[in-house]
């Protein structure tokens, strides 16, 4: 990930400019390129299956749009690009900016965000972790199919960790799955999953 030289970005001329690039969002102003890789998108892509099949078993009204933006704060220069973002279409026809954008402003719109760790763990662990709760979204699940985080978020020995964040209250509570574990999510109870398959071949 790299921040892209250049003077600070109101979220309107984000979304002019970078809207329909998926390779670009914006934090606090400035432009932040993803630099997406080949494995990075595996593992996005069968997480992506995974919950569609399970949302599909579940006759659920979510879907995974294809491209999508979270703004976290109305004030902020601030745009997130999540790799999954599960969407309840019930709700949609509140969001103030969605027929014109695929912007989502209000939480209540958003059943499940998945970041998929790369070299920009530290926003994936800690200031994402703070603004999708701020934003009551149910459910955020960290990939980290190649152990980055840091030590104070996935402990020693670094290996993959799955964490899956639930809202209680205000604050996330968070659980960490290894290799070989199933993992449990609260809005997705039918979810069949492991690390295992979701890695790389």
């Amino acid at each position: 990930m790299t921040h892209a030289p250049s003077k600070l970005l109101t979220f309107e001329d984000f979304i002019d400019q970078y809207c329909d690039n998926p390779r670009y969002e914006l934090a606090d102003g400035e432009l932040v390129d993803m630099e997406p890789t080949g494995s990075h998108e595996t593992v996005g892509g069968k997480l992506a299956t995974k919950i569609g099949i399970a949302i599909t078993n579940a006759q659920l009204p979510w879907f995974i749009p294809r491209t999508c933006l979270i703004r976290p704060f109305a004030d902020a220069m601030t745009a997130r690009r999540p790799d999954i973002v599960v969407l309840d279409e019930t709700v949609l026809s509140s969001e103030p900016l969605w027929q014109q954008e695929p912007v989502i402003t209000l939480g209540r719109s958003v059943k499940l965000i998945v970041e998929v760790v790369s070299t920009n763990w530290e926003t994936d662990y800690a200031r994402q972790v703070e603004e999708y709760a701020l934003l009551g979204i149910p459910e955020y699940w960290i990939a980290d199919y190649r152990g980055l985080g840091g030590v104070a978020f996935i402990g020693r020995p670094k290996q993959p960790t799955f964490t899956v964040c639930q809202l209680s209250g205000e604050d996330y509570y968070q659980q960490q799955y290894r290799l070989g574990e199933a993992i449990a999510s609260g809005i997705l109870p039918n979810l069949h999953l492991q690390l295992d398959d979701i890695l790389p071949r």
